[in-house]
């Protein structure tokens, strides 16, 4: 048995041991444990901004959806210009599902879905202004009524003030092939952005990545989808299997929407339990 499913296996015995008891049928012996490695911390010395590795943009009057421009999960990049100067409240009509906005690329909130956010006021500075609102899937509905029309993305119009902004670009961010990322820097990028670090090891086996010191985002271990982060909780560690590791020099790449001061991880025996 694994070492994700020790963590949980007391209930599992005791159900094992009634089963015996009630049927008169010894089990049979269960496999030898895999074995469980910690990895000490390591950093995520390397960093290259989400503003230098966009896909080629689709234009499009208004916004689509994600299943729109045929992306099913990651985020999707709505890009557009404002002239007017000041301070005005910027509305999303729609929202699937978690928002952040940008004015010439400096954060200047969030909206969320959960907490039936849809506007913030902001603001434009003189001179053409660039808008960006990176939207995140944060999973699909799996009950209900609207279980074959949810969507992502943003449903609606956009409006600063009352007036509808139009004339986007929209990138779409499924983050399934990390692999042309660029330029690679030792030092820390301002969100959003991804950050990379190295860890080695002599032997491999199951172990709980500690990610206390992310954000929100998305963790990738020699290239596999390791799972999300979110600092709300409640996962404090994530799984990583044996099979995802290897002996030597292995990979984490971690894109976190949140500018990270102490990206430092390391592998755990045991998960951390919130």
């Amino acid at each position: 048995m694994s070492s994700y499913f020790r963590a949980g296996a007391k209930k599992y015995f005791l159900f094992r041991d009634a089963i015996a008891r009630a049927t008169g049928v010894k089990p049979p012996d269960l496999p030898k444990p895999l074995p469980v490695i910690s990895i000490p911390q390591f950093t995520l010395a390397e960093s290259t901004s989400l503003w230098n590795n966009l896909p080629a943009p689709i234009s499009s009057e208004r916004p689509k959806s994600m299943e729109e421009l045929g992306q099913a999960y990651g985020y999707i990049l709505y890009r557009t210009h404002v002239a007017d100067p000041g301070k005005g409240v910027l509305t999303i009509n729609a929202l699937h599902d978690y928002a952040n906005v940008y004015v010439n690329q400096q954060p200047v909130g969030q909206l969320d879905r959960r907490l039936k956010q849809d506007r913030l006021e902001i603001a434009i500075p003189s001179g053409r202004a660039t808008l960006d609102i990176l939207v995140e899937n944060l999973g699909r509905i799996n009950f209900g009524p609207h279980l074959q029309d949810d969507r992502k993305g943003i449903l609606g119009s956009v409006t600063l003030d009352g007036r509808e902004l139009t004339g986007w670009q929209i990138y779409t961010l499924p983050m399934s092939d990390l692999s042309g990322l660029k330029p690679w820097k030792a030092e820390r990028t301002a969100a959003p952005a991804f950050c990379r670090g190295t860890f080695a090891l002599t032997d491999v086996g199951d172990t709980f990545l500690d990610v206390q010191n992310l954000g929100m985002g998305i963790v990738w271990v020699n290239g596999h989808n390791l799972g999300r982060v979110w600092d709300i909780g409640p996962q404090r560690s994530l799984f990583l299997p044996a099979p995802w590791l290897h002996t030597g020099a292995n990979e984490v790449i971690v894109f976190d929407s949140t500018t990270l001061t102490s990206p430092i991880l390391r592998g755990l025996t045991q998960p951390i339990w919130n």
